[in-house]
C-alpha cells in the first residue's frame, strides 16, 4: 500500500509539473523575465487609463518625461540589450519609427536591466535606433504601469493615445513593422473620433 501511495503521489507531482510548464504561466524561470507571445491586447476609450509619471534620463544623459509629448500617439518599447527578442524586434521597431515620424507619433524606449549603459547605446547604435531611451536598470519605471504592463515582460510596447493614456500593448517580440504601423494608425483614428 505505501509504494501503491507512493506511486500515485509521484504520479500527480509529474501531471502538475507537465501541465504547469504549459499553462502560459507569467513565471519567469532561470531567465528573470517573460517570454512574451505577440499578444496584442486593445483597450476600448472608456476603459484607457494614464500611467503614472514616466521620466528619467536617456542612455545619454538627458532629461526625458512623457509629458514633453503632450497631444501624440506615443510607442513605448520596453528592452534590454541582453533580450533575444529585443534584439529580434529592434530593427522592425526602427523602421516603424521612422515611418510613423511623418504621423507626428514619438517613440521613446525604456532601457531595463542593463547594468550600465555601454552595452545599452551599443545596442541603439547596432540597429540605428532613431528614438531616445530611457535608462532604467532597476525598472522602477516600470511601476508606472502598475496593473497595465507584467514588469517582467520584456519586450513590451505600449501604444498611448494623444491624451497620453495606455491605448494598446504587445507583450513580447512586435510580430512584424506593419502590425506595428496599422496598431498605432488605429490607436490615431480612435482617439480622434
Amino acid at each position: 500500500m505505501v509504494r501503491s501511495l507512493a506511486a500515485t503521489l509521484v504520479a500527480v507531482l509529474l501531471v502538475g509539473a507537465v501541465t504547469s510548464g504549459c499553462g502560459g504561466s507569467a513565471e519567469t524561470g532561470d531567465k528573470g523575465y517573460v517570454d512574451g507571445s505577440g499578444l496584442i491586447t486593445r483597450l476600448e476609450v472608456a476603459k484607457r487609463k494614464k500611467p503614472g509619471e514616466v521620466a528619467g534620463e536617456t542612455l545619454e544623459g538627458k532629461k526625458l518625461a512623457l509629458t514633453d509629448y503632450a497631444g501624440q500617439v506615443v510607442v513605448l518599447n520596453v528592452w534590454g540589450s541582453w533580450c533575444v527578442d529585443c534584439r529580434k524586434e529592434a530593427k522592425s521597431l526602427s523602421a516603424a519609427a521612422r515611418e510613423l515620424a511623418a504621423d507626428d507619433v514619438a517613440f521613446v524606449g525604456i532601457d531595463t536591466r542593463d547594468s550600465s549603459r555601454d552595452p545599452a547605446l551599443a545596442f541603439q547604435r547596432r540597429y540605428d535606433v532613431p528614438y531616445p531611451s530611457l535608462y532604467d536598470p532597476a525598472g522602477r519605471t516600470l511601476l508606472a504601469f502598475y496593473g497595465t504592463l507584467n514588469p517582467s515582460a520584456i519586450p513590451s510596447t505600449l501604444v498611448l493615445d494623444q491624451e497620453g493614456r495606455v491605448a494598446a500593448s504587445i507583450a513580447g517580440e512586435i510580430p512584424s513593422t506593419q502590425t506595428l504601423v496599422d496598431l498605432v494608425r488605429d490607436v490615431q483614428k480612435g482617439a480622434a473620433s
